[in-house]
């Protein structure tokens, strides 16, 4: 469980695709305090720390995460968001994440408004019902608040230490993201659906 706060940055060191998974090695300011069976977000991604060094870390993930997310994509030297697993004894300053995610949306927009900066995102029409006016929303595991909602587009606004201390910076238009929608939400919409 995380919260969406984004503690620091890595690089991707080196990748290895073993069968249908893909193993990466992680360079991070945090690396060294991790332990082995760590949860940790991973651009919103919840991965399982297998080794430790003094510089790095390894994780793995299996095809179902591939196929859900943006990892499949991640080259040498890419930025990745990192976050360890939420402490339940204080404030939660963003939201409910779980690291576990819901789908890739495509940025198609990016505005620089001199001192934020304007995000819009398209997604499949079928995770609209997952996405309200001033709702939450994890974007590789950065915890933002959308708006200007539509059927298959939304909209972040990123202040300048978010877009400073995450790989906000380096999106693009045209880049993918790892989307994460709220879990109360998937709940609500779950029990709705299933009402006769």
């Amino acid at each position: 469980m995380f919260t969406g706060i984004i503690e620091t940055t890595g690089t991707v060191a080196a990748i290895e695709k073993n069968g249908t998974n893909i193993t990466f090695t992680i360079e991070s300011p945090l690396s060294h305090s991790f332990t082995i069976d760590q949860s940790v977000s991973h651009n919103g991604v919840c991965l399982t720390v297998e080794s430790v060094s003094d510089h790095s870390h390894i994780v793995t993930a299996i095809a179902e995460t591939i196929e859900k997310t943006n990892l499949g994509s991640w080259k040498q030297r890419d930025t990745i968001n990192i976050e360890r697993c939420m402490q339940m004894n204080g404030r939660i300053d963003g939201h409910i994440v779980q690291g576990h995610v819901d789908t890739v949306a495509t940025c198609i927009a990016a505005i620089d408004k001199n001192g934020s900066w304007e995000y819009t995102f398209e997604m499949d029409r079928r995770f609209a019902p997952l996405i309200i006016e001033k709702g939450s929303i994890s974007i590789n595991g950065i915890s933002l608040t959308l708006f200007n909602v539509t059927e298959n587009t939304f909209s972040v606004a990123i202040i300048s230490y978010t877009f400073n201390h995450t790989n906000m910076n380096r999106l693009q238009v045209n880049g993918q993201v790892n989307i994460e929608f709220d879990m109360i939400g998937k709940y609500v919409n779950r029990i709705t659906d299933l009402r006769v």
